[in-house]
């Protein structure tokens, strides 16, 4: 297994090929934004504060992988990672602070991250208590009993100690069978921490930051209330395993942590970016356009490098990557403030989709619609394949539909699929049994999608 944290640029474009089709331009420049992290983090002179990460602007047509090469590149990197949508931030009732969510968002799921690898390693001791609240449950141990003082028999001593013996090696007998699970439908009644709830009435008119720390104040300094719940043993297990685990970790370590992660490996992406661009050719700045540029200009401070202040600590944007996309139809990258251009030097056309690519989107990548229907009629015991021919026709289709009607990338291929595959779905298992096998042929595709292009005007509302 390679780890993760050395990849190559080579080598992160390797794990990028496995989903995405094409764009190798763009998979380029991201594997060296992120290897620049790690060379980064390993410069030894003063000059590692200075190394800011080359923001990238990435330039396409909806459908074309923009979001898939960015959520792909933090899981390759095991780095927190958020999206968001530039064009929410110019609906009514923005707010400027409301930009800084999404530097909120990341540290949440760096959070996440960290508290998820400090689980992974008490998770040993984790289920042993478990294993001991569980059998307390179901054999409570037996309370050594001290002799009085008078007059205690030998006989006795001896009862008492078998007595302790035998409740030791029941217990012991018990603890393998919650391991094997062989206990499992066993109902036990066990004390969990009640959910604090109720809180959400709080801090009417505050900003979301004052309110945050408000309710968490108030979460703190509740009591914290048990309550007795009759479950089986499987799902005692999972309700335990999550406290046992939060008292064997520090959380003020995990936000430190989580902070440090986010701040030199946290990727934040910006979709719609073209959204808050003011088009070209209109006179004046009036209107919708005033509040782009108000978008644009919050954004400014948290892309070039600020601290922000989350409930887990103060985080400071300088060394986040920040990967931005748009279609660009409307307006054009050079419609942007020139400030924000500025802090996007890494400019990435992605290509439209040719035929032969949607031929090979639905052939190699991991996660292929094919593949994904395939195991989903494969839960029905039926198997499904396709033939070459059938995969060629439906990618030609796919791509004759998106050049007449409207073009949406690789999401056509979704149309195309359900629209071929529904009758078989439907019919599953009464008409079409278990064990049967169901092959997709190039007269089969063109059967049942030649209705697609020639009404075009249904074609219209199809996704």
């Amino acid at each position: 297994m390679i780890d993760k944290s050395y990849l190559t640029p080579r080598q992160i474009v390797a794990e990028l090929d496995k989903y995405i089709i094409g764009q190798a331009d763009a998979k380029k420049n991201v594997a060296i934004a992120l290897r620049n992290r790690w060379r980064r983090m390993h410069v030894q002179s003063e000059i590692q504060k200075e190394i800011v990460p080359n923001n990238i602007l990435m330039i396409g047509a909806t459908g074309v992988g923009k979001t898939e090469i960015a959520r792909r590149l933090a899981n390759i990197a095991d780095a927190p990672f958020t999206k968001v949508e530039a064009s929410k931030f110019t609906e009514v009732g923005y707010v400027g602070r409301d930009v800084e969510s999404m530097v909120r968002d990341l540290v949440e799921q760096s959070v996440n991250l960290v508290k998820h690898s400090k689980k992974e390693e008490v998770k040993e001791k984790a289920e042993q208590a478990v294993e001991d609240i569980i059998l307390d449950a179901l054999i409570p141990p037996v309370r050594s009993v001290k002799p009085n003082a008078g007059f205690q028999t030998d006989d006795k001593e001896a009862s008492q100690m078998s007595d302790s013996e035998l409740n030791e090696k029941t217990r012991e007998r018990f603890r393998a069978k919650i391991r094997s699970g062989e206990i499992d439908d066993r109902k036990i009644e066990i004390s969990i921490q009640a959910s604090s709830n109720g809180l959400g009435m709080v801090g009417g008119g505050m900003d979301e930051m004052s309110m945050i720390n408000l309710q968490d104040m108030i979460s703190n300094v509740m009591p914290k209330k048990q309550k007795k719940r009759k479950v089986t043993i499987a799902e005692a297990k999972k309700l335990l395993i999550e406290e046992e685990s939060a008292k064997l970790i520090d959380m003020d370590e995990v936000k430190e942590e989580a902070i440090t992660k986010a701040e030199n490996t946290g990727i934040i992406f910006i979709d719609e970016i073209d959204k808050i661009a003011a088009g070209s050719g209109k006179g004046g700045s009036s209107g919708p356009d005033v509040s782009r540029q108000g978008v644009q200009r919050d954004l400014l401070p948290i892309v070039e490098g600020s601290a922000v202040n989350t409930k887990h600590g103060v985080i400071k944007t300088d060394h986040i990557l920040f990967v931005a996309a748009g279609a660009f139809h409307v307006a054009k990258p050079s419609d942007l403030i020139p400030e924000l251009q500025g802090r996007f030097p890494i400019r990435v056309e992605l290509n439209s989709l040719t035929e032969d690519d949607f031929y090979r989107i639905l052939k190699e990548p991991k996660n292929a619609l094919t593949k994904q229907y395939e195991a989903l009629i494969d839960s029905e015991g039926v198997s499904l394949d396709f033939t070459d021919e059938a995969l060629h026709e439906l990618a030609r289709l796919a791509f004759q539909i998106n050049a007449e009607v409207e073009n949406i990338g690789a999401r056509r291929l979704h149309t195309v699929m359900s629209k071929l595959l529904n009758d078989i779905l439907f019919d599953i298992p009464e008409q079409i049994p278990p064990n049967a096998k169901v092959s997709i042929t190039k007269e089969m595709v063109n059967d049942r999608l030649s209705g697609l292009i020639e009404d075009k005007d249904l074609s219209e509302f199809m996704l």
